[in-house]
């Protein structure tokens, strides 16, 4: 279960119509920010070896996948360079609390959502873009990208009892919603 509390508008799939290129820079970029986002919660929590092991195989998945991108874009003759980011990543951490253990729970599950969002935005690639290699390769990715979804709650669970760690997930996927609803101008994986 991926715990998002809303899909994504159609205005998405008209800028993935119009501006394709700019979303697969975009998700090259998507995929570089959740390894180094991973990398930041092992060094920030390094009490829970558990977390360590997991953002460790995140981290080379990420990697992994940034790499797979940085392949179709070279095969498709677009360069890769450094774009403005969205305002969804953004706006997500601005919700996160500022005082520990509450500030690991929402680090964590903000992770989660995007890598939920993420899920469902590849779901949607996958069935909408007209090219057997994306829709390949968008289909490959869903599996990987729910698992972390769901290793990102489950470790938030380290640092509070499930119950409130499980309400805590409600209020961000319901803000995550409003956020996504809300969109950005810019053609972005999670725009």
């Amino acid at each position: 279960m991926l715990h998002l509390h809303s899909t994504s508008p159609d205005r998405w799939l008209q800028q993935v119509d119009q501006h394709l290129h700019e979303i697969l820079i975009d998700h090259a970029h998507c995929e570089q920010k959740a390894a180094a986002a991973a990398m930041d919660l092992m060094f920030d929590y390094v009490e829970y070896e558990d977390l360590a092991r997991q953002m460790t195989e995140i981290v080379r998945e990420e990697l992994e996948h940034f790499h797979l991108v940085l392949d179709i874009l070279k095969r498709r003759n677009i360069r890769f360079y450094k774009s403005k980011p969205g305002t969804y990543g953004r706006k997500l951490k601005e919700l996160a609390r500022r005082q520990e253990p509450h500030k690991a729970v929402d680090r964590l599950l903000i992770a989660g959502l995007i890598e939920a969002r993420s899920c469902e935005r590849f779901v949607l690639l996958r069935d909408h873009v007209n090219d057997e290699e994306l829709t390949t390769f968008y289909g490959s990715l869903y599996e990987s990208e729910a698992r972390h979804h769901a290793t990102y709650v489950r470790l938030a669970m380290h640092y509070a009892p499930e119950a409130e760690v499980r309400a805590r997930l409600e209020e961000l996927s319901a803000a995550e919603a409003a956020i996504i609803t809300e969109g950005c101008p810019l053609p972005r994986m999670h725009s």
